[in-house]
């Protein structure tokens, strides 16, 4: 079961009907045109049968006058109707654009547990597969909407011309009902089982593609594609069932249309025998019956769409469901910031320690370094630090002249301007170049883009490309290599200029030829602040003020490079494994 809420029926309705209040005037405008296209349909019928009537009885005198007004409503109905499906598609579009950004909003507003805990599938699968599910039948359910306005124009019609064709008319809705409760009584929870298989799915795909390099390097190839054989069998399985729900609901509809027709033109015989009505209304009768196939074929098809695009809406709208975490309102720093950790706790499962408690002080304007093998609980501190993930246990405080401030209680976006995190893992979104550094201060002039690219030792290659800041970068664009995008992250965190900086393994992707300069571009942005660098070279580590070795979650040593390599701990046999040989220092 998903840890993110699914929405029941009354919640996905209510966020659909506050998506249409947004839109007012297009709902207005649209109900208007329908409602005179819904006319338009109805009204040629009623017209061909008063002139059915006309010659039947031999009113020749008015016969010319209703063969013109019929034309002339036909004509009218074609631009009016047009008029309305553009109405309706231009506010599906609107109501459907704003599903979407729903979605995105609520999935980038979710906390980081919380998103740890529904799998990367869910959320991917809500705000992918859910979201174009739903965009995509919004035009047949703003088809429904214009049917459904037809048909209660056309039941009105038909009993203003005679309430013994009305119940004839009435005939259908046993039919359609029986058919309509067997499909819905099943429907729903066949899709929402659709849905969550597909979730399911896209979750062992995402596995699989992610983390390939461990699935080759196990030879887990085979294991792999029989989970994703077993997870796709699993939704076809589901989708078959609703395929068979569905045909259902079509051959019920068909049975529907053949008894009704044949209702009115029974019931019409008998009473134009009988002299009760005109051959003229029972014609008008049949044809408003027959005009009707197409409404109510899609008005009753769109109950499959509509379930489908209900259950996709109701994991939307569940993305939107979980409360924002409310957190007081923190105060902009001032001058430098010092890092407190006392008894700091983490466990990603509840029952492992991955940081194990840690106490630590970083005085404002230094730097420390924290080493250890992989697994020691480094990048996770640092995740700590940042605010990525709050910690299981202890207190994590940054402080400044005019007080401190609890890391888990800030909202996110204050504590941007207390501490900054650049990781080995940095995105290069699509569009130009200075798109991707204007994210992290917008509205920045060239001149200080090109000063932070100056900073980091990027200018070069920046100006080296076919259009300088103005080059395509990211999704079908100039590819930058993994120096190029390392620097990239250090310009923004330039411009970003964070009293409080966490760099985690910032330059790990970098090769041998990249390293150095990396190193170099990275020390340079520990001038006049504080750091925490996660270093994965000991060369990074020498650098800074203070180095702190992590084992096992914990800090076991911290002292100054030349301390720790006094005392022959930890830290003096990771730098002899390390560098054997003596190797020239770095320049701070």
């Amino acid at each position: 079961m998903s840890a993110l809420p699914v929405a029941t029926g009354r919640q996905t309705w209510n966020g659909l009907r506050r998506s249409a209040a947004r839109h007012r005037r297009e709902v207005a405008l649209a109900g208007c045109w329908t409602f005179l296209a819904s006319t338009g349909i109805v009204a040629l019928p009623m017209l061909l049968g008063r002139c059915v009537d006309d010659v039947r009885l031999g009113r020749s005198s008015s016969l010319p006058v209703m063969l013109v007004l019929t034309g002339l409503v036909a004509v009218l109905g074609a631009v009016v109707t047009a008029l309305a499906q553009r109405a309706t598609a231009r506010l599906g579009a609107l109501i459907a654009a704003d599903v979407r950004e729903q979605a995105m909003t609520g999935a980038l507003g979710l906390e980081p547990v919380l998103l740890e805990s529904a799998g990367s599938g869910d959320i991917t699968a809500r705000v992918t597969d859910d979201v174009e599910t739903f965009v995509a039948a919004v035009p047949l359910i703003t088809q429904a909407s214009t049917a459904l306005t037809t048909v209660l124009v056309a039941v009105g019609a038909v009993a203003g011309l005679d309430w013994r064709l009305a119940i004839a008319f009435a005939v259908v809705l046993p039919i359609y009902w029986f058919g309509l409760s067997r499909y819905l009584a099943r429907a729903g929870a066949l899709y929402a089982s659709e849905r969550r298989a597909a979730a399911e799915r896209g979750q062992v795909l995402l596995e699989s593609l992610e983390g390939r390099p461990t699935v080759t390097a196990y030879g887990m190839a085979a294991l792999q594609a029989d989970r994703i054989e077993r997870a796709s069998a699993q939704s076809l399985e589901v989708r078959l069932r609703t395929v068979g729900v569905s045909l259902w609901l079509s051959k019920s509809m068909n049975a529907a249309e053949a008894a009704g027709l044949s209702s009115i033109l029974v019931t019409g015989f008998w009473l134009v025998r009988a002299d009760l009505v005109t051959v003229g209304a029972v014609t008008a009768a049949a044809l408003l019956f027959h005009r009707l196939f197409d409404p109510l074929g899609t008005l009753l098809g769109s109950f499959d769409e509509v379930q489908r695009a209900g259950a996709a809406l109701a994991r939307i709208v569940g993305v939107t469901l979980v409360p924002p975490r409310v957190r007081p309102q923190a105060p902009l720093p001032h001058g430098g910031v010092r890092v407190r950790l006392r008894g700091v706790r983490h466990s990603y499962d509840g029952v492992h320690d991955v940081v194990a408690g840690v106490d630590l002080d970083v005085p404002a304007g230094s730097s420390l370094a924290v080493v250890g093998t992989s697994g020691a609980g480094k990048s996770t501190l640092a995740g700590l630090l940042a605010g990525l993930f709050p910690a299981t246990a202890g207190t994590l405080c940054l402080g400044d002249d005019h007080g401190q401030i609890a890391v888990g209680e800030v909202e996110p976006e204050r504590l941007r301007e207390w501490v900054a995190m650049v990781s080995q893992e940095t995105h290069v979104f699509a569009g130009t170049l200075r798109d991707d550094l204007l994210l992290a201060r917008p509205g920045t002039p060239d001149g200080d883009l090109w000063r932070a690219l100056a900073r980091v030792g990027a200018e070069r290659w920046v100006a080296a490309l076919p259009g300088g800041l103005d080059t395509l970068v990211g999704a079908g664009g100039h590819l930058l290599t993994p120096v190029q995008t390392q620097h990239l992250a250090l310009a923004r965190l330039v411009l970003r200029d964070p009293p409080l900086l966490v760099m985690d393994e910032a330059t790990a992707e970098a090769g041998s030829a990249g390293a150095r300069d990396l190193e170099q571009a990275a020390l340079a942005l520990l001038d006049n602040r504080t750091a925490v660098v996660v270093a994965h070279r000991l060369s990074q580590a020498r650098a800074c003020d203070r180095i702190a070795v992590m084992d096992g979650g914990r800090i076991v040593e911290i002292g100054s490079h030349a301390e720790l390599l006094e005392r022959g701990g930890r830290y003096a046999e990771l730098w002899r494994a390390w560098s054997p040989q003596p190797a020239r220092p770095l320049t701070p």
